[in-house]
């Protein structure tokens, strides 16, 4: 079957099942115009990040010079990684599309979070050599059954052909759930050794642009962790990149 036949093909298919399983909001359920996509009043809920901001963490500095100054506590005390993105902002409008993908298997949103990841990092992924997801410990990817952080960086590298390595970085270490906890107390849960570099990946590490991958970026002590024993393994730039971030009071740029 030549290539054009095979296109219409797929069309005539896609539009038989549009029939029978007509195409539903990816927030709220209503009918869209094609899979995948969310109705107007759901797209409108989000807020999605963008500059300027801080040239490090990416924190929004909404007031700030588009030169992309520091925010205050990247001035005070610099990141372990070289800088972070996030595509959406984490309140009331994403919180529900976030948690459902997280722990309620709706998955099939991910190839919608992977375009707008692809669209926040595109600085990053410019040149990038490795994109790796944020690790869950075996016992909680048992219990919870995937990976949200792998399924978010599948669909990233599925947006942009760059090279994933899901077992780059392993968590050998159970910490408690971050979830609830303030920002000290998160930090105290992610001490030394929660993670490693998987020994057969180290080669590859060193000299390596690595793109972190995960879902909500909070006070930021698990990238940060992770970023540190990248940091040791010899990576020369660490990214992150996330399909969220926590946007509490306005941080003072300087």
């Amino acid at each position: 079957m030549s290539l054009e036949l095979r296109a219409i093909a797929g069309r005539v298919i896609h539009g038989a099942l549009d029939l029978v399983l007509p195409p539903r909001c990816l927030g709220c359920g209503a009918g869209v115009e094609a899979p995948g996509r969310l109705c107007p009043a759901c797209w409108r809920m989000l807020t999605f990040l963008g500059p300027p901001q801080c040239r490090l963490c990416g924190y929004p500095l909404p007031h700030a010079l588009p030169a992309a100054p520091l925010c205050g506590a990247c001035a005070a005390d610099a990141p372990a990684y070289d800088r972070a993105r996030a595509a959406l902002r984490y309140d009331d409008g994403s919180r529900g599309l976030i948690l459902a993908f997280k722990h309620a298997d709706r998955t099939d949103t991910a190839p919608a979070f992977g375009r707008w990841l692809a669209r926040a990092g595109a600085e990053l992924l410019a040149d990038v050599d490795l994109v790796a997801p944020v690790p869950l410990h075996r016992w909680r990817l048992l219990k919870r059954g995937y990976n949200q952080a792998a399924i978010l960086a599948q669909a990233l590298v599925r947006e942009t052909g760059a090279r994933l390595l899901p077992d780059l970085v392993q968590r050998v270490r159970a910490t408690a759930s971050q979830q609830g906890l303030g920002g000290r107390a998160r930090v105290e849960n992610i001490t030394a050794g929660a993670f490693r570099i998987h020994p057969w990946h180290r080669r590859r590490v060193d000299g390596a642009k690595v793109l972190l991958v995960d879902d909500v970026l909070t006070t930021g002590a698990t990238v940060e962790a992770c970023a540190r024993v990248l940091r040791r393994a010899g990576a020369a730039r660490i990214d992150v990149l996330t399909l969220a971030r926590v946007v509490r009071d306005a941080a003072s740029p300087i």
